[in-house]
């Protein structure tokens, strides 16, 4: 069962329409959905709430780190309230999906991704779930820090988009660790 979710981008208006916070996206949307109040906890780094899902009270996070730094904010919370790392779900960015493919995995490297890489650092564990969502690859000779931290264009935001409702409309599935299904329900 998820406890915890994690939306990784980086804090700052300058960044608000940037690829790299497509997880910042997913979480934004489930607390309208939930209309959940975010609260500023300057003790966990971050922007806080909490919502009913499948039943179940769930924490959602946001860093107010940038991205190379949200282990930080991550390992205080779930430290906190004593979040065990399999029951975290971070929802991150992914440049390996085409724009709009959202999948799940649990445990796994970092692949570069400079906020996963400190997420496994500062919880001493990879076992956590990731919602990778698809953002695409650059065109050379765009570099891929340029190309995370720019906006996509116009077809490829409706594409992450949608994907990010879908995930939404079923994420009690993912909550009750009901992978398969949250899987399937997507494609």
């Amino acid at each position: 069962m998820i406890k915890l979710i994690v939306g990784l981008g980086n804090p700052g208006p300058q960044y608000q329409r940037t690829r790299h916070n497509a997880g910042f996206w997913l979480l934004q949307e489930l607390a309208e959905i939930h209309a959940v109040r975010w609260i500023s906890e300057s003790r966990f780094h971050g922007q806080c709430a909490m919502a009913t899902m499948a039943g179940h009270s769930v924490r959602l996070l946001t860093p107010d780190t940038f991205m190379n730094r949200s282990g930080l904010a991550v390992s205080r919370l779930a430290g906190y309230f004593r979040i065990d790392v399999d029951q975290i779900l971070v929802v991150h960015d992914e440049l390996d999906f085409a724009a709009g493919v959202i999948k799940v995995k649990k445990d796994g490297g970092h692949a570069g991704h400079n906020g996963l890489k400190d997420i496994i650092a500062h919880l001493g564990s990879r076992d956590f779930y990731r919602l990778r969502i698809g953002i695409g690859r650059p065109a050379p000779p765009q570099s891929v820090v340029d190309y995370v931290l720019s906006a996509p264009p116009k077809d490829d935001r409706e594409k992450i988009g949608q994907a990010i409702s879908a995930a939404c409309s079923h994420m009690d599935l993912l909550i009750d660790g009901q992978l398969a299904r949250f899987a399937e329900a997507l494609r």
